[in-house]
């Protein structure tokens, strides 16, 4: 691979943008927001003197992957020359469909067209995009400078040459990969999750417990390293809250709808560790958190 571009520079952007810079691969990012490019560049020039400081990488490697970063003006500019682009907006499909017309067109076969997201599957995006055969989701776990894992869905469409490729992207950056051969949303990892989460809220809702004690309890008891709440506050509640209403919308499954504690903590902004506050409060960035 010879360059990677995202488009999306908020908390998973990002993260993949600067992950990749550090693997060696030159990395460009755009995001139309020019305040949330600036908190990238921000993030990555903290993040990569952080490794430097707690030794993980010396000066000279975060130098290097400081140079392989670049942030790009225009989408245009980040997808020139790219190799794959990796979309890693928000989780809002019209949003994800629009920006996919736009890279079919701008990007020549055999750029790789990936979605990061966590449960839109990529036929859908296949539809409206130049060359449906290379569209693919690499679906990347938050915080994806810590999380090994990265899913790829295909769809009937993808061809044998664009899986084989996006594997050893996976592999070029470090990253384990699993795939899904037949699209379902949420794939694997969010489906498992969300039958915990489904009754996590139902004893939330019901008065049974406490989401501390819920979380506790699933930590504790079943050894998870979080527990669904304070997870979804790490991944965050707003990501939860439109990937669970775009599946109800496309599939009209009761099962599948927010519930109201869900929807009422997106209403009100609270999306999480990122803004402060969901469905526990984080006065600090680097706090735990307390309900």
């Amino acid at each position: 691979m010879n360059k990677v571009a995202v488009i999306g520079a908020g908390s998973m952007g990002r993260q993949i943008a600067v992950h990749c810079a550090i693997k060696g691969l030159k990395a460009s990012l755009y995001d139309m927001s020019g305040e949330v490019l600036s908190k990238a560049q921000q993030f990555s020039d903290e993040y990569l003197e952080s490794r430097v400081q707690k030794n993980r990488l010396t000066r000279e490697e975060s130098d290097r992957a400081r140079s392989r970063l670049e942030i790009s003006s225009s989408v245009e500019e980040c997808v020139s020359g790219a190799t794959v682009v990796i979309e890693a907006i928000i989780e809002d499909f019209s949003l994800k469909a629009e920006l996919f017309g736009k890279l079919g067109a701008l990007c020549p076969p055999p750029t790789i067209l990936a979605s990061n997201s966590s449960n839109i599957v990529s036929s859908r995006l296949a539809r409206v995009t130049q060359g449906p055969e290379r569209v693919i989701n690499l679906h990347f776990f938050n915080p994806v400078l810590a999380m090994d894992l990265v899913e790829v869905a295909l769809h009937p469409e993808v061809s044998p040459e664009v899986e084989h490729a996006a594997l050893k992207f996976c592999r070029e950056i470090g990253r384990t990969s699993v795939v899904v051969r037949k699209e379902v949303p949420g794939f694997i990892v969010n489906r498992i999750f969300r039958a915990l989460t489904r009754e996590a809220m139902n004893l939330l809702e019901g008065g049974y417990a406490s989401a501390e004690d819920i979380d506790l309890a699933v930590t504790r008891g079943l050894g998870h390293p979080m527990g669904p709440f304070y997870l979804m506050d790490v991944a965050g509640v707003d990501v939860s809250y439109l990937a669970r209403l775009d599946e109800y919308q496309e599939t009209g499954n009761e099962a599948s709808k927010p519930n109201q504690i869900l929807e009422q903590l997106y209403r009100e902004g609270r999306w999480g560790k990122k803004v402060g506050h969901g469905f526990y409060e984080y006065p600090d960035a680097d706090s735990g958190g307390k309900a």
